[in-house]
């Protein structure tokens, strides 16, 4: 079996330059001409920043609609009560509640990808930060997740809506859509994400924000690109 998978990943291998900048079609093109598995793979992007998240004045975090959604269905939890619940639901949220949600969280049950929460309910959800907050999901009123327009918020989510945060490494990445996508659509995805991270820069970066872009596909080959043909227009 082993053998199987590096034989693979040698032959996904073949061909490319592991020192050459390509452009983003072209890399778009090789992943999918690549792509031999029996699942619709992830397409990811992965963006090195010249940020350091260590100092506050260089954290780089955000959300964006990706025009061409995700490929991936997404659960939804919404912490709301009375009209705000039912506005939750008919929006299509999967799970809606307030202390029996918190209770259910607490005790590690976490059957959802995304967390959206009423700014009245934030007391209560505080408490989940230990659980919520190691996972990305911790509702935040700086990437939408804490509103009262809870419809809005979760249709945006089950539409294509994608968080991003910096790590340690000054790395900032997500998955922006399927292999089964069509260059185009990975190619408005890629730039409505890159154009986003850009436009978050903080006010205490200095010198090259986006110093390097790579995309790759979860069983392809990782490619660099030309930052030029992600952030152009």
């Amino acid at each position: 079996m082993a053998s199987k998978v590096a034989k693979r990943v040698a032959k996904s291998r073949e061909g490319i330059d592991p020192d050459k900048q390509y452009d983003l079609s072209e890399a778009l093109k090789l992943l999918k001409d690549r792509s031999t598995v029996k699942f619709d793979e992830t397409v990811e992007v992965a963006m090195n920043l010249g940020v350091d998240p260590r100092h506050a004045d260089q954290m780089v975090r955000g959300v964006v609609n990706l025009p061409n959604g995700t490929g991936r269905t997404v659960r939804v939890a919404v912490f709301a009560r009375g009209d705000k619940a039912d506005e939750a639901t008919a929006a299509g949220a999967d799970i809606v509640g307030a202390e029996e949600l918190v209770e259910i969280v607490q005790k590690g049950e976490i059957n959802f990808d995304r967390c959206i929460a009423t700014p009245d309910m934030m007391p209560l959800v505080g408490r989940l930060g230990k659980v919520l907050g190691p996972r990305g999901m911790m509702p935040n009123p700086k990437v939408g997740t804490v509103t009262t327009d809870v419809a809005a918020a979760v249709k945006a989510s089950k539409g294509g809506a994608v968080e991003f945060r910096v790590e340690k490494a000054g790395i900032v990445h997500a998955g922006i859509g399927k292999v089964s996508f069509d260059v185009k659509a990975l190619e408005e995805n890629i730039k409505a994400f890159a154009d986003a991270v850009i436009k978050a820069k903080p006010t205490g970066a200095k010198g090259n924000y986006v110093k390097r872009v790579a995309v790759s596909s979860t069983m392809g080959p990782g490619l660099k690109l030309d930052p030029a043909s992600v952030t152009a227009a």
